[in-house]
């Protein structure tokens, strides 16, 4: 064990957790109306709650355990065989299992975005765990935990380049969230504007300084590699976010708070993937580039496709993922085979476990609230509270 490495990567495992609590559920609560902002904090609060637990019990095991190339197996439920003594690599490995536990929490929870203002309860939860289990965790497998996609495995010695959740996490999430969308269908009314920019902002502020953690921690140690990743987190987020106001400005004639902000996340998960294999100067051009490329996703979805992914998921994280990947290869760092042949994989089979998984669920607890409960907000019809008492 590797004193410094531990505590850093409990730094990290903290950092990313903050990321999701509070900051995710405060830069989706305030894009909301707010008669529904408290619904998008308890999903947000209850997905991290609940995968935490099934990552405990079946989640870890699968992605790390010591199966075979497709599936890890369920030999390390509930921790079994795993004590403080444990190591992984330099780390005790209960805390490498909290901080992966932290990545698969954020990325269910990224889907919120997706069916905001109109999803039944019952059905976040019970999607949430099964998608996570089925989906997420098989993928990390595939790529974190030795498995095909990995080095040696199906694009042989050299595998897919993934450092810190490009493919595993936001695209995975991105497409989740798209298919979700389009299945869900429109809110009734989309034309409501968000209710607290303010929120957006802190939100993202707190996303910005938890993906230190997200990024810098997947290093797994306290070295080189970490500050690097972490530097070229830093100048990607501020980057896109210039660049997203900008084209904003040009577009429309003003930048806006929202826009801005959106631009950072864009950013962030634009350099995810690439964030151990680039340098400062790499992570300008693709900072610059996902600025412009996830706002026109915006548009793209939005308005040409008329697909109400509300808080625009898709484009700004599964697009900002799917282009570091890329990247990776551009940048001469990964194979372009296994860059794209690990993006088609895992995108095919995201796809295919979520439709099969909204059609379950469906079946068992409704998809969608009621109109009369969508017009009067999720916040007192489902949860029986109300965000703002204004008289």
């Amino acid at each position: 064990m590797n004193g410094a490495d531990t505590a850093w990567i409990i730094v990290a495992t903290a950092l990313v957790l903050f990321m999701t609590l509070p900051g995710l559920a405060l830069f989706y609560g305030g894009l909301v109306r707010a008669r529904n902002v408290l619904s998008v904090f308890m999903h947000c609060y209850a997905i991290a709650c609940l995968m935490s637990v099934l990552w405990l019990a079946f989640g870890y095991s699968i992605a790390f355990g010591d199966g075979n190339a497709i599936w890890g197996g369920l030999g390390k439920m509930f921790l079994a065989g795993v004590t403080a003594e444990s190591l992984s690599g330099t780390l005790p490995e209960v805390l490498f299992f909290a901080f992966q536990m932290t990545f698969a929490i954020i990325t269910p929870a990224l889907i919120v975005g997706a069916y905001v203002e109109r999803i039944g309860f019952g059905f976040v939860l019970l999607f949430s765990g099964l998608w996570m289990l089925l989906c997420y965790a098989p993928v990390v497998h595939w790529i974190w935990g030795g498995g095909m996609l990995a080095d040696g495995g199906i694009f042989g010695e050299t595998g897919v380049r993934d450092f810190a959740g490009g493919i595993v996490v936001h695209e995975t999430a991105g497409l989740a969230a798209l298919l979700l969308a389009v299945m869900l269908g429109a809110r009734r009314d989309r034309t409501k504007p968000p209710h607290s920019p303010g929120f957006v902002m802190i939100g993202a502020a707190m996303l910005w300084v938890g993906w230190f953690g997200f990024n810098g921690g997947s290093q797994l140690a306290a070295d080189g590699g970490a500050a690097m990743a972490l530097t070229v987190t830093h100048i990607s987020a501020a980057t896109a976010s210039l660049t997203w106001a900008l084209w904003e400005r040009i577009k429309f004639g003003k930048a806006s708070l929202v826009g801005i902000v959106t631009g950072t996340i864009a950013g962030l998960a634009s350099i995810t993937p690439a964030s151990g294999f680039v340098g400062p100067v790499e992570a300008l051009v693709i900072g610059a580039v996902a600025g412009v490329l996830c706002q026109e996703a915006v548009n793209l979805v939005r308005n040409t496709l008329g697909i109400d992914d509300t808080l625009d998921v898709f484009a700004v994280h599964g697009v900002g993922g799917i282009f570091g990947t890329i990247m990776i290869a551009v940048f001469g760092a990964g194979a372009w085979a296994a860059q794209l042949g690990g993006l088609v994989i895992v995108g095919v089979y995201t796809l295919v476990v979520t439709f099969v998984l909204i059609k379950l669920v469906g079946l068992i607890t409704p998809l969608r609230v009621s109109a009369e409960t969508e017009t009067n907000g999720l916040d007192l019809e489902v949860h029986g509270e109300r965000a703002y008492h204004l008289t």
